[in-house]
């Protein structure tokens, strides 16, 4: 069946769904981390002058490198921006951080897939129940909206009533334009495509200290989840400290499944500092859960690991990469995210409307990508003014032409050549994805 365009009539169900779900015990939950960005403005001189000081071999990235010093800063960061790739990498010296922070403008943001998703669903006007690890008042500041609560001690609490006085975790993040030219060892390399760095100085969320009294909460409460979205590991290094939250958190999940089979959880993927690390959370995680969410670059190299190269400018073989990750990891269900379309592909899962879940993702992350915040109702309507995008037009049409043996749904997204944010754009599709699962009886 050819793709028809639903946007404007499930733009139209949210305010009803958001005073539903005000008046109903049922809630999203967000786990389990946060932090402060602070954005780096990019600047093509300020960059080619770094690099043109500090870089003194061919870009290159490999797996567990850090930037440790602006040489190895050079290297790594120019390797991602020639090549229009987003990522995640570990600054080991906080003197890096000071010096970029002198030669870059920049602003601070909310970090954290767990908060980033709790304050898009927020800025829409739904409720939502959060686990985030920093609760400095500046990360609470940009999550303080009606409805947004954090599980403490006391019980549930309006998140200013949980913050603290402690300093903000900081993570440095650098935007890179599409179009721009940098300067590599004497030779000039336009950028390919628009995309953002995380580079963290963190060492709070190397061992992700989960909340007993959320873990509580949540279990007692099982029954009014209507999705739960865990993410925040990626920058664990220690595999031991890893396995050991895997072990309590499935335990954990399995819980809550038992109480309430229709919850849905979902894990966000991540660029993982350590692979080992990645390969345990997606091989034992998994086979707790409903949903694996991932962006295409994300896809690519988790198939690349296990011997298959996926084209992800190829509807088959995204499909059979997609197959691939199944048959490894026994979640229920994959969720990728593009910039030019999303789509479910995996087993039926009872109370969810996939093409509410994936056009409305993709229309929060395209409000935030247009505008640079956590979109509201109206913002949202605006972005319905961007055209769909062309690539996502001919996979929904190819994809129509196909038997497929499994549930596979694909809705183009409203595409910007140049998005005015490249942050948390994954994070704010994964809460509005969430809302495929609200129901009548809510």
């Amino acid at each position: 069946m050819e793709y028809t365009d639903q946007y404007k009539s499930y733009l139209n169900e949210v305010s009803e769904d958001i005073e539903r779900l005000k008046t109903s015990s049922k809630r999203f939950i967000f786990g389990y981390t946060s932090d402060l960005d602070v954005v780096l403005e990019w600047d093509t001189e300020v960059f080619n002058h770094i690099i043109a000081k500090h870089l003194t071999e061919a870009p290159s990235v490999s797996d567990g490198d850090v930037i440790d010093s602006m040489a190895s800063f050079a290297r790594i960061v120019s390797y991602y921006v020639k090549n229009g790739l987003g990522g995640e990498v570990d600054i080991t010296d906080n003197s890096i951080c000071e010096y970029l922070e002198t030669q870059f403008k920049n602003a601070f943001a909310l970090g954290g897939t767990g908060a980033q998703g709790g304050a898009a669903i927020s800025a829409l006007g739904f409720p939502a129940i959060m686990h985030i690890t920093d609760m400095s008042k500046e990360v609470c500041t940009l999550m303080d909206r009606p409805g947004v609560s954090v599980v403490t001690p006391d019980g549930l609490k309006p998140i200013m009533q949980a913050a603290t006085n402690e300093l903000p975790v900081r993570h440095l993040i650098l935007q890179y334009s599409k179009g721009d030219k940098i300067n590599i060892l004497g030779q000039e390399v336009e950028v390919p495509l628009s995309n953002r760095l995380i580079m963290d100085y963190d060492t709070v969320h190397k061992s992700l200290p989960i909340k007993q009294e959320f873990i509580d909460y949540c279990e007692t409460n099982a029954k009014d989840i209507l999705a739960y979205s865990i993410s925040g590991f990626n920058a664990i290094l220690d595999a031991d400290i890893m396995s050991k939250h895997a072990d309590e958190l499935c335990t954990h999940f399995n819980y809550i499944k038992k109480e309430n089979p229709n919850a849905i959880i979902y894990l966000e993927g991540a660029f993982y500092l350590n692979p080992e690390v990645k390969n345990l959370v997606f091989d034992k995680l998994a086979k707790s859960i409903d949903i694996l969410g991932m962006n295409e670059e994300e896809l690519v190299d988790h198939t690349e690991k296990h011997g298959v190269k996926t084209n992800k400018d190829n509807l088959d073989s995204v499909l059979e990469g997609l197959d691939l990750l199944l048959n490894i990891y026994p979640a229920k269900g994959i969720v990728l995210h593009t910039k030019d379309y999303s789509m479910y592909c995996g087993a039926a899962l009872p109370g969810v409307d996939y093409v509410k879940g994936l056009t409305l993702g993709n229309l929060m992350s395209g409000t935030r990508a247009r505008i640079g915040e956590y979109g509201t109702v109206a913002q949202c309507e605006e972005t319905l003014k961007l055209d769909l995008s062309q690539i996502g037009l001919e996979f929904a049409s190819a994809l129509a032409q196909k038997q497929v043996d499994k549930v596979v749904h694909l809705v183009p997204s409203r595409y910007m050549e140049k998005p005015k944010f490249t942050i948390g754009l994954g994070d704010t599709f994964m809460a509005g994805f969430m809302l495929a699962t609200l129901q009548d009886e809510v």
